[in-house]
C-alpha cells in the first residue's frame, strides 16, 4: 500500500465520532480494579508517541517521502485518541491516570536511544501488545461500552501493524535486510511481550485468561509481523480482536 493511501485511510478515521463511555456497570465488581490498573498502564503508552511526528520531518530514507511524513503524524494522533478513549474507560470504572510507568519509561528510553528505524520497530512491538491485550481483554468481557471501545482501538492497532509492516518491507529489503530485521524483532517483541504478562499478570487472572493463551497469542502475532516482513507477503487478513482469544 502507498503512503498516499495510508494517509487518507488516517483521515478519514480521525472523523469518527468519539466512543460514549458513560458507564461500566457490565463488567463485574470483582474485575473492575485489576482491569483499570492494566488500561491505566496502557493509557500512558498510548499518549506518550509524540516525539517521532517531529523527528520524521528530519529523516531522510529511501522507504521516506512526505505522504509517510504526513502518514505518521496522523498515527499519532490517532494513539492520543486512543490515550482518550482509555482515559474514559478509566473514569467510567472510577479508576485513576497515571503520570508515568516503568514499563513506559522503558520503551521510551529505548526509543530515544536508536535510530529511526529502531524506533518504528519498538512501536510495532507496541501494537503487537495494543491488540493482544485489548483483544484478550474484549474477549472475554461482556457487551458494553468498555469491550466495544476496546474493539475499536484493537481494530485500529490491527491497522497500525500492518502500516509499520508496510514500511520495513520497504526500508529493509533483501536477505540482509530480512535476517537483521528478524534478530532485532523477536529480541524487542518477545521481551515486550513476556513483560505485558507477567507484569499484568493480575488482570488475565480476573478475567480467565491462563498464561498460556495470553503467551500463544502474542507469540501468534510476533510470528505473523515477521512471516508478513521477511517473507515480503500481503496481510494475511484483518486481525479479528474478538476472536483473537477464543482458545483461552
Amino acid at each position: 500500500m502507498h503512503w498516499t493511501q495510508w494517509k487518507e485511510i488516517f483521515r478519514a478515521r480521525a472523523l469518527r465520532p468519539f466512543p460514549s463511555i458513560d458507564t461500566c456497570d457490565e463488567i463485574p465488581a470483582s474485575w473492575r480494579a485489576p482491569l483499570a490498573a492494566s488500561l491505566a498502564k496502557f493509557q500512558v503508552g498510548e499518549a506518550g508517541e509524540g516525539r517521532i511526528a517531529h523527528q520524521v520531518a528530519h529523516v531522510r530514507l529511501a522507504a521516506i517521502d512526505d505522504d509517510y511524513r504526513a502518514a505518521l503524524r496522523l498515527f499519532v494522533k490517532e494513539e492520543g485518541r486512543h490515550a482518550r478513549i482509555l482515559a474514559a474507560i478509566l473514569r467510567a470504572q472510577g479508576g485513576e491516570l497515571l503520570r508515568s510507568t516503568w514499563s513506559e519509561r522503558l520503551f521510551v528510553r529505548g526509543r530515544r536511544l536508536a535510530g529511526f528505524r529502531l524506533k518504528i520497530l519498538v512501536l510495532l512491538a507496541a501494537e503487537v501488545l495494543g491488540i493482544g491485550f485489548y483483544g484478550l481483554c474484549a474477549a472475554h468481557l461482556p457487551d458494553g461500552p468498555t469491550r466495544r471501545a476496546l474493539l475499536e482501538i484493537a481494530g485500529d492497532e490491527a491497522s497500525h501493524l500492518d502500516f509499520h509492516v508496510d514500511f520495513f518491507r520497504r526500508a529493509l529489503p533483501g536477505r540482509a535486510g530480512a535476517a537483521i530485521f528478524t534478530a532485532a524483532w523477536v529480541a524487542i517483541a518477545g521481551a515486550a511481550c513476556a513483560v505485558v504478562v507477567v507484569d499484568h499478570r493480575a488482570t488475565l487472572r480476573a478475567l480467565g485468561i491462563g498464561p498460556r493463551a495470553a503467551i500463544q497469542t502474542f507469540a501468534g502475532l510476533v510470528d505473523r509481523v515477521r512471516r508478513e516482513v521477511t517473507e515480503a507477503r500481503a496481510p494475511t487478513g484483518t486481525i479479528d480482536a474478538a476472536r483473537l482469544a477464543t482458545a483461552a
